[in-house]
């Protein structure tokens, strides 16, 4: 794809994306408006909301300081005579690339982006390898949805990025040495970058113009990447819509109503406060200087009314039963009430189960989405990174040798399930005794639960080698 053809794509998709522009600032303009227009917000109950969803996402699918993801081979390897060492060595992997996450900025920026996907329903993170001697390999920043333009590829993933940024010529110099600039940036005058990141042939294609003047854009830097290194990903998807749509989307009529009633709310309360005056025109009262404020001393002339109050219809408010109302509807779209633990500090077993079983159903659909456009586009970009630098041997992430498995509390819900199902079977095998007990392979029950409880391989005792026939 050449510069022209970059050029015109990225007005293409820039145009497709006008429509949803209003309501992305109308959704921000509710939930995480700017300092300076935060005084025309008159009701927090969506932000708070907001808030805690990208936090909760945070805790249940990537949780900080904590292993949410594992690599294990395709296949059950156990009864091979080296399988222990095949599940040993990629746990070994997985360890390696634990560390690195928790010694990245991956938290801070993963937040930010769930952020965006819980307001705009589109979040984009960039991972990048980070120079030699940092601490980690990695480099992580949330790119915000509406400075960026996607593309949607012929499989349904956004795997198609342009980003669009004004440079200082000394930023571009000290960025891209060596390249061609114009005469303009002699001026010292910021110009116009746009960056775009495309599919191409298995790998990802990348190139960085200077589109200062588009009929003669000027290529800054191209090259390639193994694996895509901006990660879009989506709440929800309407078919034929590129950008997804997220909670707040969903819930901005509540959010505007609820928003407006306390704001009338506060005005009524104004008014009840002060109250309405009606005033004389005698000659002696002047009703632009009375000022209503304790010990005032209001003149008025002899047999005249004066300030006399305007008595009200009548007191009959329904704001609060609307308002609260409003602020269920809101937090219950926005999944407040209902991921994580409640208020209640005694909890049984069972009631514990059944809310993680719930918040699985309700984040099922999200989940999946989750999975596919983010969590294995992360982890197979970041184990590229770390088999580059020659830290972890070589493995291909493809589901024929080695799997990825996702440890997260979200995830683990059915795991949980699937092991009740299994203990419920071996007490019920057990309670009949006899031949029946006989049929159940108690070792081989302890492995496959091992793997769907996602036990390490430590904790098991290596089958013994097979004897060599004679």
């Amino acid at each position: 794809m050449g510069p022209a053809e970059i050029l015109s794509r990225y007005a293409a998709a820039l145009e497709r994306r006008r429509p949803i522009e209003p309501v992305w600032q109308s959704c921000y303009d509710h939930t995480l408006p700017r300092t300076s227009e935060a005084a025309a917000l008159f009701d927090a109950t969506a932000a708070d909301a907001a808030e805690q969803l990208a936090a909760s996402l945070l805790a249940e699918l990537t949780p900080p300081w904590s292993r949410w993801f594992g690599l294990a081979p395709a296949r059950p390897v156990e009864d091979s005579p080296d399988g222990r060492a095949v599940a040993e060595a990629l746990e070994d992997v997985a360890v390696t690339l634990q560390g690195h996450f928790d010694r990245s900025n991956f938290v801070i920026e993963v937040h930010q982006a769930f952020l965006d996907l819980v307001v705009a329903g589109t979040g984009v993170l960039l991972v990048e390898e980070a120079p030699l001697g940092e601490t980690s390999a990695f480099r992580f920043t949330a790119v915000p949805i509406r400075t960026a333009v996607l593309e949607e590829g012929p499989d349904g993933r956004l795997s198609t990025i342009f980003r669009q940024a004004k440079l200082a010529p000394e930023a571009i110099r000290a960025r891209f040495p060596g390249a061609p600039l114009p005469r303009e940036a002699e001026d010292g005058q910021p110009l116009t970058v746009l960056e775009a990141v495309w599919p191409e042939a298995g790998t990802a294609r990348h190139a960085v113009l200077l589109a200062a003047d588009p009929d003669r854009p000027v290529v800054l830097a191209e090259g390639h990447f193994a694996d895509q290194p901006a990660i879009a990903f989506r709440w929800l998807k309407v078919p034929g819509e590129t950008y997804g749509r997220g909670p707040v989307m969903k819930a901005l009529p509540d959010i505007r109503t609820a928003n407006k009633v306390v704001e009338l709310v506060l005005k009524n309360a104004s008014i009840a406060a002060t109250g309405i005056w009606q005033a004389e025109d005698d000659g002696v009262l002047n009703p632009a200087t009375v000022k209503l404020v304790p010990g005032a001393i209001i003149p008025k002339a002899q047999g005249s009314a004066g300030l006399t109050p305007l008595a009200a219809p009548g007191d009959f408010d329904v704001s609060q039963l609307v308002l609260q109302d409003l602020r269920t509807r809101i937090r219950g779209a926005l999944l407040a009430d209902r991921i994580g633990m409640p208020r209640e500090s005694k909890r049984t077993a069972t009631e514990v189960l059944e809310r993680a079983a719930e918040t699985a159903r309700l984040l099922g659909a999200t989940y999946g989405r989750l999975q596919a456009e983010l969590l294995t586009p992360l982890v197979t970009r970041c184990l590229g990174i770390l088999r580059r630098r020659g830290e972890i041997p070589p493995l291909l992430l493809d589901g024929c040798e080695v799997a990825l498995r996702y440890e997260s509390p979200l995830a683990r819900v059915q795991g949980r399930a699937d092991a009740a199902n299994t203990l419920l079977f071996l007490q019920a095998v057990g309670s009949l005794g006899g031949a029946a007990a006989a049929q159940v392979d108690a070792a081989a029950a302890t492995r496959w639960l091992a793997r769907t409880l996602g036990a390490p391989a430590e904790v098991l005792v290596p089958l013994a080698s097979p004897a060599n026939p004679e």
